[in-house]
């Protein structure tokens, strides 16, 4: 069986006894182990901020971008060999691996572009010059300057390649090193797009180190110039945020959580139009796209009474199609959960969300392997339905709401679930969709709006796009990730500098 190794102050080091297993999702067998114990995570911290810290803020954005394009192009040239780790590990299908694996060559292949953008200048000026006083020579700039600690990336389990390769992108163009830390159960790919990376010689020394299995003591050692970035469950981040020496350095913290992300259909869309057509792909994608494990996949379907019997009719026609299975195997659309903790903990959920809404449709569920079942069901009770209003089961399920039509009741029922990082709209109803698109704006980081008018054009409500913001208020962590040159700022201080405008003109640009 491998050890799996972190790669901390520039080598690769294996942990202590005891170790945490990693399986083959597809059958549950175990095929890795690795642990953190015993390993020095302070040196490691002081390491990136000596070492890489210094390494990067000399660089150019122009530079950082050139790094970040080597490794997208390694990503992409051993693109076979990580669809199959992903496969062995998570369970994928070749789809689904895709949509981890490109996505990450994708976003570090975004960032590089934007560095070259940004030329050769190593912070960025934020706004113009503000005059303040009566004086129009004495003024003051606005610029953002890198941190001088780490960033520090706790990971989830569900997307190991992208979640690794979209905070690093982010980060290092904005010139912070980088301590990365996995989600334990699917390590096996990032463990291994480092390993291409150290030995194909694309990493300046202390620009990235990788931390495999607990996170340990690592917070204790947190610095006030470092950053946090997290992705995983609600109660883990406020764990992070509560830490005694992220609260007694005020050490920025981003979290990105838990999500019960909505899809509405409105009430003018007709049965068999491009519109209705888009709506129930998109539900079964997100149903379905790797077993249901995406932060962003829809979880609440707003359809209105009129239009549901057959909604309901299409949407089980169209899942009991789908062949569940070993990912290896030919026509499998629906794979296995990561890992038999998730699959435990994804069996509960459905089990406790079946006593609070009616089960439409279920799938089978394979005797092997760490599975679980497809699984629709539907309630009448809209904004006081327990539990699907409140808990996110993260697998392929999802609930039908059976609601009016109106804005404001879809609008309540969207904020009843305490903010979430995406909605989608399907409408050609502007004025219905102009209501409900600004009503559940405060809460949602990205609104998919579904019409004729981009019809197999756009991109899917689940897809994360690095131009455009990732996040969103309340449960799902108020954080916010990407979007371009904004996510450089979280790595950034802002400070405003005073003095005679042609001076600061002369050292600023």
């Amino acid at each position: 069986m491998q050890t799996l190794s972190s790669f901390l102050q520039d080598h690769w080091v294996e942990g202590q006894a005891p170790f945490t297993a990693l399986h083959n999702a597809a059958t549950g067998q175990e095929i890795a182990r690795c642990s953190s114990r015993g390993l020095d995570l302070a040196a490691a911290l002081q390491h990136a901020r000596e070492v890489g810290g210094p390494t990067l803020r000399a660089m150019t954005f122009a530079q950082r971008g050139q790094l970040l394009g080597r490794l997208s192009a390694s990503v992409g040239a051993h693109r076979d060999e990580l669809l199959d780790h992903s496969r062995l590990n998570m369970g994928t299908t070749r789809g689904d691996g895709k949509f981890d694996v490109d996505g990450a060559s994708g976003t570090l292949a975004f960032y590089a572009k934007l560095g070259a953008q940004l030329g050769d200048r190593s912070f960025l000026l934020d706004g113009d010059q503000v005059q303040f006083s009566r004086s129009k020579r004495f003024v003051a700039q606005h610029i953002l300057t890198p941190r001088t600690g780490v960033a520090i990336h706790i990971n989830a389990f569900n997307f190991p390649a992208w979640n690794l390769s979209e905070k690093l992108a982010v980060a290092v163009l904005a010139g912070m090193p980088v301590l990365a830390k996995p989600g334990t159960a699917t390590a096996l790919l990032a463990v291994r797009m480092v390993e291409l990376w150290q030995r194909e010689g694309l990493l300046p020394p202390g620009v990235l180190q990788l931390l495999v299995g607990s996170a340990g003591d690592l917070l204790d050692h947190v610095g006030s110039q470092d950053a946090i970035v997290f992705t995983g469950s609600g109660a883990t981040g406020q764990q992070i945020r509560g830490h005694k020496q992220v609260l007694a350095l005020n050490v920025p913290v981003n979290i990105e959580a838990d999500s019960l992300n909505a899809c509405l259909l409105g009430p003018d869309v007709e049965p068999g139009s491009d519109t209705w057509t888009m709506f129930l792909a998109e539900v079964v994608r997100e149903m379905t796209q790797k077993a249901g494990q995406k932060c962003t996949a829809i979880r609440r379907i707003l359809v209105p009474q009129a239009l549901l019997e057959q909604v309901r009719e299409e949407l089980v026609g169209r899942l009991a199609d789908l062949r569940i299975g070993d990912p290896g195997d030919d026509g499998v659309i629906l794979g296995p959960l990561a890992g038999p903790a998730q699959q435990r903990d994804v069996l509960a959920g459905i089990a406790e969300a079946t006593k609070h809404a009616q089960v439409v449709w279920q799938g089978p569920l394979p005797l092997e392997g760490c599975f679980a079942p497809a699984t629709l069901l539907q309630t009448e009770r809209g904004i006081d339905a327990e539990y699907v209003n409140d808990h996110e089961v993260f697998g392929p399920v999802a609930t039908l709401f059976a609601v009016s039509g109106q804005p404001a009741e879809a609008v309540a029922i969207v904020a009843r679930g305490g903010g979430s990082l995406a909605a989608s709209v399907f409408s050609d109803d502007v004025a219905w969709s102009r209501q409900v698109l600004l009503g559940i704006a405060p809460h949602t980081g990205r609104i998919y709006w579904g019409s004729a008018k981009v019809f197999d054009q756009g991109v899917g409500h689940g897809a994360v796009m690095p131009s455009l913001v990732h996040g969103g208020p309340g449960k799902a962590g108020g954080g916010e990730e990407l979007g371009g040159e904004r996510g450089l700022r979280f790595y950034s201080q802002r400070t405003a500098i005073q003095g005679d405008t042609q001076m600061l003109k002369a050292i600023l640009g």
